[in-house]
């Protein structure tokens, strides 16, 4: 007897050691591989986005730098977050309690960073659709790499502000030897993580989305030709199509993805490993990381030419970097 309940601990040789919460073995590897699978496929997609950004001259522009430093966030997100979010699926922490907390450090960096990104990209946008003509002298690259670093600024002190008692003090809120348990500040979380850049986002663009409708119209109104009446009628639903098509697809996949953390958050749910409900819900916060290069990248026309090339390994050749991908 006393065996079997020593094989059940983390640490069979500890008497503060956690019990083992035991999982189905289907369970296990089907979210192994889930999550391993998530993990590449972040990976391979944001390292496409950033080849492709950073070699093809033509790519370098203001709006595609801002791409370039969300897939950059993403990519450190597959990299390094979901490893070791595979490794929090096991019923037991094995790496301590300083590793603990400062996986969950580099956690509360690079995902925020990955919505602060999102936030700055649908500012890029507003300005280049309701004030086109001042575009090129507000948003230069020089003022777009000011607040990508100020957005790696902004979220290390978030993570400080966050994580500040369990840096002080790694595993203070362990109940047992084998557990990996953190306690954040939930209304500043809340606010910060959640509330403000989902709300910025939303409101950034419904402008655009008026704007964008508005001179649609506008310029339908002037036309008198009913041929030339009929055709701009076409291009005007198709483009207020795209238009709501993009705002659903990025306020959806934002609050699909988030709300349900949030609402275990506010519920006083304790951040713990092993749980079911602690891997849903991170697991669909960290897959926002693998949606975003395909939000935002994979329906442009040069991301496609750019996979062509890579995969080809044109790129590999002198000068390819000239090349007119638009």
């Amino acid at each position: 007897m006393e065996t079997l309940e020593k094989a059940e601990l983390c640490f069979p040789l500890l008497n503060t050691s956690c019990k083992k919460r035991t999982r189905p073995q289907s369970e296990s590897m089907l979210l192994y591989i889930l999550l391993s699978f998530i993990s590449f496929v972040t990976v391979v997609l944001n390292l496409l986005v950033i080849i492709s950004i950073s070699h093809f001259r033509k790519l370098h522009t203001s709006t595609n730098l801002l791409l370039l430093s969300l897939a950059v966030t993403d990519f450190l997100v597959g990299l390094f977050v979901m490893p070791f979010q595979i490794i929090l699926a096991e019923p037991c922490w094995l790496l301590g309690d300083l590793v603990c907390v400062l996986y969950y450090f580099i956690a509360f960096i690079t995902v925020p960073a990955s919505v602060v990104n999102m936030v700055l990209i649908s500012v890029d946008r507003y300005v280049a659709i309701c004030y086109p003509l001042h575009y090129s002298t507000r948003i230069t690259q020089k003022r777009v790499q000011v607040c990508v670093l100020l957005c790696w600024i902004y979220c290390i002190l978030y993570s400080f502000l966050i994580l500040f008692d369990n840096l002080k003090q790694p595993g203070r809120y362990n109940s047992c030897y084998g557990e990996c348990v953190i306690s954040i500040i939930g209304a500043v979380d809340l606010a910060l993580g959640f509330i403000i850049p989902i709300s910025t986002i939303i409101i950034l663009y419904m402008r655009v989305f008026v704007v964008a409708v508005s001179q649609a119209r506008a310029m339908r109104s002037h036309i008198t030709a009913v041929k030339l009446q009929r055709s701009v009628t076409v291009t005007v639903k198709k483009s207020e199509l795209k238009a709501a098509r993009t705002l659903g697809v990025v306020v959806a996949v934002f609050l699909m993805c988030y709300c349900p953390y949030y609402c275990v958050s506010l519920s006083g749910y304790s951040i713990m490993m092993g749980s079911s409900i602690n891997a849903f819900t991170d697991f669909l916060v960290l897959f926002t990381s693998c949606l975003n290069p395909l939000i935002y990248a994979f329906f442009y026309p040069w991301f496609r030419k750019s996979i062509k090339l890579i995969v080809t390994l044109e790129i590999l050749r002198p000068n390819s970097c000239a090349v007119n991908i638009l």
